[in-house]
């Protein structure tokens, strides 16, 4: 998938309100993209965009979305509904609200895998019941009958991952698919989205906040601030050595077993309104290596090392020497 100079605007009363402001990045096949930043950043806005679930008066005012080579952000409403499910997955972030619950698991799966492929009531349910022992759940042919209710909630998040996995699509959009689970649950689902990434060579868009899932799961992360890019590169390339500021921080921020410090790094402030984000870099009020051309002049993503970086710290030829200083 490619998504190039993506802008995402909602229209007001008072004015034009930019949410995602000119983002690119591609996934390649088999490849997880982990997404994180501070709520607003525009991370799950990427995500309903891709898939074509913005919601009015949100709408794409820039750019291209790309599957395999088509474009898809411009297609007629039935055309990517049929893309939808058949070639884009979707796991979202609460898989009881994800889950009808007045239908049983069993006719969830069969109408979904009817909707996008030709298969009988026979082949769909041998189908679904592939695909319950796929990700895990025990007993499969016994629980394919029961309703969400009687699952708990990491087997709810199977059975949704199921469901995204149906028709076998290129492409799954993963929303903060281990934020309502515990901690050992969410490992498992991590290796479990990992393990069917490698095997069918699905691309994943892994949308979180949580920077111990994208270290775990991701091959490449991309950070968000205020609808941007700020960076984006290889997970071990951004996590061990972060160049942008706000990377920098969102990794000071985290505690490490086995290292003592008296105390975290934190960033000061917070993440401004839609209506308020400053002219330049929008970072460049909670930056403590705010420099003047910060405040003016917007930083384009610039190559540094293996990651892509929008920072003006990395200008010119002695870029690098100054973020070190």
């Amino acid at each position: 998938m490619s998504v190039r100079n993506l802008r995402i605007e909602f229209p007001t009363r008072r004015g034009t309100l930019v949410a995602v402001d000119d983002i690119s990045f591609d996934i390649s096949p088999g490849e997880i993209l982990g997404v994180v930043g501070e709520s607003g950043a525009g991370k799950s806005l990427t995500g309903a965009a891709i898939i074509g679930l913005l919601e009015p008066p949100g709408r794409i005012a820039q750019g291209e979305i790309l599957l395999e080579g088509r474009r898809i952000d411009n297609l007629p409403y039935e055309q990517l509904r049929r893309i939808r499910g058949r070639q884009i997955g979707a796991i979202f972030q609460d898989p009881l609200t994800s889950l009808n619950p007045l239908y049983s698991i069993s006719r969830q799966l069969v109408e979904t895998i009817q909707t996008h492929l030709p298969l009988n009531d026979r082949e769909a349910r041998t189908r679904a019941l592939a695909l319950l022992d796929e990700v895990g759940i025990p007993s499969a042919g016994e629980r394919i009958d029961h309703y969400p209710h009687q699952f708990s909630g990491g087997m709810r998040q199977r059975v949704v991952i199921a469901l995204a996995l149906c028709a076998e699509p290129r492409l799954i959009i993963a929303d903060e698919p281990t934020t309502a689970l515990d901690v050992s649950i969410q490992a498992q689902i991590i290796s479990l989205l990992k393990g069917l990434c490698h095997e069918h060579g699905t691309a994943v868009m892994l949308v979180t906040h949580d920077m111990g899932v994208i270290a775990e799961a991701a091959d490449r992360v991309a950070v968000m601030y205020s609808g941007r890019i700020a960076e984006i590169g290889p997970v071990q390339e951004v996590i061990r050595t972060a160049k942008h500021p706000y990377t920098h921080g969102l990794m000071g921020s985290i505690p490490l077993i086995g290292h003592h410090v008296k105390k975290l790094t934190q960033i000061d402030g917070a993440m401004p309104r839609l209506q308020e984000i400053p002219a330049g870099c929008p970072f460049n009020p909670r930056c403590e290596k705010v420099m003047d051309c910060c405040r003016v002049e917007r930083p384009n993503l610039q190559t540094v090392q293996k990651s892509r970086v929008a920072c003006h710290l990395f200008d010119g030829a002695d870029g690098e020497a100054r973020a070190g200083e």
